[in-house]
């Protein structure tokens, strides 16, 4: 075989095995390493040497007892708040604003001066016609002069009768004109009195909508400043129309109590109670409106907001409660894990009645005071040996886990130091 053919040979094939035996060295490498082959005759040892974690007997798990207590029977649902009252303030008159009295944001009272426009165009109509009246007033008392004097000329047949007719009806007219003039007094004296602009009604003011030395006028869209009521205050929601008759016969025993809840519905806000509920039902939803009243004291709640909205409706005497991070669903439906005296853990199917975030109510299937695992399920199953704690002792495993890592980096991690 010449020089050339080896060439060729080592060519084709040649690269493939320099690769294949460096394969199998590193393969070989990594089976020294991890014990496989090489090493004493002990348990194989993890990536870097260390040896697996011992499997563990005694699976910790936090528990609780069953316990029997009287729990509400409460409907949730997720509520607007809405003023009772908003007003928009619109000046009713045309003229200059020449005074702003109030301040964006504050509380006002029924009756408060908000602002005033320049008075003097509507002071002197109001003084015309005063002066009008005072002059049709000088001609009346001078018409029934004249017609007190016709008259004895009539009665003694020195005068006509009809010229005695005539001042009585020219009396007539001026006295009616009297009342004319009374109106257009009354009117004058409105426009004048619009000048000086009050809160009609009790609640906080917005931002305000224009500056004093601006031309206001009545057929101005967004007005002065909008007035709105936020004690007390109302909030509305829907409830399915399966709840309706639970909240009537809630209602018709007395007070219906509602409770506005902070987002992690365990806070109360604020105590009110149910003020109305819709007379139909929507049928687009199958809800029904509800509106509950509250007096907002601090001003927790406001206008436009969202708030979570429970109702106690009834109240579950003695009823059996768990936790409800105990209830686990399965194939079968609910289930919990109870310990048992020999510290195993049993699956029990129970019967839910209903629950929240907090707890849930047993129907049957569980005894009272018996004891459940709350947390901890990942490595249960039937039978299974456990250590059970409390929630008093949740927190020693977390409080002693820094000194065991610190003990396992002096240590150099365990198996790594025998190599």
């Amino acid at each position: 075989m010449t020089r050339d053919q080896l060439y060729k040979i080592w060519q084709l094939h040649g690269r493939t095995l320099a690769t294949s035996l460096v394969s199998a060295l590193f393969v070989g490498a990594l089976g020294y390493e991890f014990g496989f082959f090489g090493r004493d005759s002990g348990a194989p040892r993890g990536f870097g040497g260390r040896r697996p974690t011992q499997k563990i007997e005694e699976v910790p798990v936090l528990t609780a007892r069953a316990t029997r207590a009287d729990v509400p029977v409460t409907l949730d649902a997720v509520g607007t708040v809405q003023a009772l009252n908003t007003v928009v303030v619109r000046a009713q008159v045309e003229g200059r604003l020449t005074e702003i009295l109030f301040k964006d944001g504050q509380d006002v009272k029924k009756g408060d001066v908000l602002a005033r426009i320049d008075p003097r165009t509507l002071q002197a109509q109001y003084d015309q016609t005063v002066a009008k009246k005072a002059q049709d007033a000088a001609q009346l008392a001078n018409a029934r002069l004249d017609f007190e004097r016709y008259e004895r000329l009539a009665q003694s047949n020195f005068g006509s009768r009809q010229q005695a007719d005539t001042q009585r009806a020219t009396v007539a007219q001026l006295e009616a004109q009297q009342q004319v003039d009374q109106a257009l007094i009354d009117n004058a004296k409105a426009m004048l009195d619009y000048a000086t602009i009050t809160a009609p009604i009790d609640g906080r003011t917005g931002l305000r909508n224009v500056d004093a030395g601006n031309v206001v006028r009545a057929s101005d869209p967004n007005g002065l400043v909008t007035i709105t009521q936020v004690q007390p205050i109302g909030v509305l929601f829907s409830l399915p129309q399966q709840n309706l008759r639970a909240i009537n016969r809630a209602k018709a025993r007395g007070p219906l109590s509602a409770q506005a809840l902070e987002p992690d519905n365990a806070t109360v806000v604020e105590t009110g109670e149910v003020e109305v509920i819709d007379n139909l039902v929507d049928q687009s939803t199958g809800t029904v409106r509800v509106r509950a009243l509250f007096p907002n004291e601090n001003q927790a709640l406001w206008p436009g907001q969202f708030i979570n909205i429970r109702l106690n409706v009834d109240m579950d005497r003695n009823a059996l409660t768990v936790p409800t991070g105990a209830v686990q669903r399965g194939p079968n439906g609910a289930f919990v894990f109870i310990v048992t005296d020999e510290q195993k853990v049993a699956l029990k199917n129970v019967q839910v009645t209903r629950q929240d975030e907090r707890i849930a109510i047993i129907a049957s299937g569980l005894d009272e005071a018996a004891r459940v695992v709350t947390s901890g399920f990942m490595l249960l199953n039937d039978g299974a040996l456990v250590k059970p704690m409390d929630a008093r002792t949740q927190a020693e495993p977390a409080s002693t886990q820094p000194a065991q890592n610190s003990e396992r980096r002096r240590t150099g991690g365990g198996g790594a130091q025998q190599r």
